[in-house]
């Protein structure tokens, strides 16, 4: 009876070695983004990707959410970070950038060069990347033209490089009072529940095919 509990336990140790060893170490996904992202004016838990992280969790999924979002943030900054970012494997990398350069009325084309500059930063780092761009809109006191060109540029930029797309971060929140804070621009926790549902549409294909 000795040798045979030493046996089995040997089996069963051999069993729990094999368990720890095939349960995957957790991928990342990183939101680099501005206060969208970082949840201006919500607590922390409440922010959208904190969001997306409890989905994840309640599905078992062996994925890990890095919120890189900072208020104020620009494509232009958010080009500058993605060194930093890189120095930790990225796997999926949703951009939520372009409101603030959109509220700025800066050119299209500097929107265009500087998400494409992150995009091709990542993938010199990490080849497998996989790139979800974040569509943002603009309301049409900028100009028609101005507000139809800053749409189309995150939809040309995700199809020029095969990158997953949420057309519309803001979708059923974008304008809705009910769903922000008093300067109508920064989600409250209702409108990031809805955000997180919107990103979780394109993401969640994404993360149970890997």
């Amino acid at each position: 009876m000795h040798i045979s509990g030493v046996i089995c336990g040997a089996l069963l140790c051999g069993t729990s070695a094999f368990a720890q060893e095939a349960t995957p170490a957790p991928r990342t996904i990183v939101f680099l983004g501005d206060s969208l992202a970082a949840g201006t004016g919500v607590k922390p838990p409440e922010a959208f990707p904190a969001l997306v992280q409890e989905k994840i969790r309640a599905r078992e999924l062996p994925w890990q959410v890095v919120n890189a979002g900072l208020g104020g943030d620009t494509t232009a900054g958010g080009l500058r970070r993605i060194d930093w970012l890189l120095r930790q494997k990225i796997d999926v990398l949703v951009v939520e950038l372009g409101g603030n350069d959109g509220l700025r009325g800066l050119p299209v084309q500097n929107i265009k060069k500087n998400l494409q500059g992150i995009i091709d930063k990542t993938k010199a780092k990490n080849p497998e990347v996989q790139i979800v761009i974040a569509g943002m809109q603009m309301p049409p006191n900028l100009g028609a033209q101005y507000a139809t060109e800053f749409r189309q540029v995150f939809h040309d930029v995700a199809k020029e490089n095969d990158a997953a797309m949420i057309p519309f971060l803001l979708e059923g929140v974008g304008g809705m009072r009910e769903l922000n804070q008093p300067d109508l621009i920064h989600p409250n926790p209702e409108g990031h529940k809805i955000i997180a549902e919107v990103v979780w549409q394109t993401l969640e294909a994404l993360l149970t095919k890997h």
